[in-house]
């Protein structure tokens, strides 16, 4: 039965929008965590390493979110291995948001002045040391935005789990327009519940950059 878009169905949308903000903490965590693993294998002075993960780099950004999504929810089933649209939608997320950090964060770590690897070497510090408290501390403030520019994408970019069947904003959305034939009303409601996640974020980002005196 074809209905107007009513204050519930808002509610509704708002509703679904908890799984959008949870995927994209999801991948934000998982491909954090990746990512920094990724960005110090970049700068460490092993050339293999370097290789390998360049290599895994072009791979994840070389290829389309919606493809990985899709070998994910449909290719590991042939595995053995079955898999919810969750699942499939956070561990694919998590993956391409690591290639993006990790390069971020691997050109905000060499964006340092190499004099301060120096600095820290004329300390007696190893090189670990000299990553760990000179060089990391120094990165973390010149990765700001395009980190937090990143996980605004990365917030919009879940609106490609509705395609594997997970029932995030978009695919609510979805739902809701075929139920009160109202696209327009829907859809102008989900790109404003997104507008104000991504709002937000960028406000945020904003506050860090003069908390911290990010360099412009």
């Amino acid at each position: 039965m074809i209905r107007e878009f009513a204050l519930a169905d808002f509610g509704y949308l708002l509703l679904a929008t908890r799984w959008t903000i949870l995927l994209a903490l999801t991948a934000m965590l998982g491909g954090g965590f990746l990512g920094l693993v990724v960005a110090i294998c970049r700068v460490l002075p092993i050339r293999p390493l370097n290789w390998l993960t360049v290599g895994y780099i072009n791979l994840i950004q070389g290829t389309p979110l919606l493809g990985q999504l899709f070998v994910f929810f449909f290719g590991l089933p042939l595995f053995g291995l079955s898999v919810d649209a969750w699942t499939a939608a956070a561990l694919a997320m998590s993956i391409y948001a690591s290639a993006f950090f990790g390069e971020i964060w691997r050109g905000s770590l060499q964006s340092v002045p190499l004099r301060q690897w120096e600095a820290g070497a004329s300390l007696g510090l190893t090189y670990r040391q000299r990553l760990a408290y000179v060089i990391i501390p120094q990165a973390v403030r010149i990765s700001i935005p395009p980190t937090v520019g990143f996980i605004v994408q990365l917030v919009k970019n879940t609106s490609l789990a509705a395609l594997i069947g997970f029932i995030e904003l978009t695919r609510a959305s979805q739902i809701m327009a075929a139920a009160t034939f109202a696209p327009l009303q829907v859809y102008l409601a989900a790109a404003g519940i997104y507008f104000v996640i991504c709002f937000g974020l960028s406000h945020v980002s904003q506050l860090l950059e003069r908390r911290l005196h990010v360099a412009r």
